[in-house]
């Protein structure tokens, strides 16, 4: 036996150009989602969805490729259920609790959905993959902009009148 069999080239049940491929696609889609963590300054940013998308693929391809080549019957969907339950705890991490306000709920949900993508493109749906990338990246970026929270009137942008608040009167504190 050469040493060179243990790398097992050839032997892949899925091909190695498609493994890359998938690999490829699985961190592409997880730079798209973490652009806009990074762009915002937030804890899990690029290389950590890039990271998470990638590693979803890889457990999904290694689930793939064991049942393919082995006489196993394991249920290939456990993989699923244990990369979701790892990328929950990791996006359980970004979200924090301070002075009774919530944080990094979007960079959570934006974790999972790396995961999401990574098990995608794992498993060879690339068109899938696809129209979830776009629409994350849509939701992450554009819808942005509507909530109420990031705008100082609670307002849309473009419908924000030009006008100034009322001031508000200071009151004047008792001893002071």
């Amino acid at each position: 036996m050469d040493w060179t069999d243990s790398l097992a080239l050839g032997r892949t049940a899925i091909g190695e150009l498609e493994i890359i491929v998938r690999l490829l696609l699985a961190a592409a889609a997880g730079a798209a989602v973490g652009l806009d963590r990074e762009l915002k300054d937030r804890p899990a940013g690029l290389r950590t969805h890039m990271l998470t998308a990638l590693a979803a693929a890889v457990f999904t391809i290694l689930t793939f490729e064991i049942y393919l080549t082995s006489k196993s019957t394991a249920d290939p969907i456990r993989i699923v259920e244990a990369v979701t339950a790892g990328v929950a705890f990791l996006a359980a991490g970004a979200i924090i609790q301070a002075r009774g306000r919530v944080a990094g709920l979007t960079t959570g949900a934006a974790m999972w959905m790396a995961g999401a993508l990574g098990v995608c493109c794992g498993a060879g749906y690339y068109v899938l993959a696809l129209i979830a990338t776009a629409l994350t990246v849509l939701i992450l970026t554009v819808l942005n902009r509507l909530e109420i929270g990031n705008n100082p009137r609670g307002v849309v942008p473009e419908l924000r009148s030009q006008e100034a608040p009322p001031a508000r009167p200071v009151e004047a504190k008792p001893g002071s």
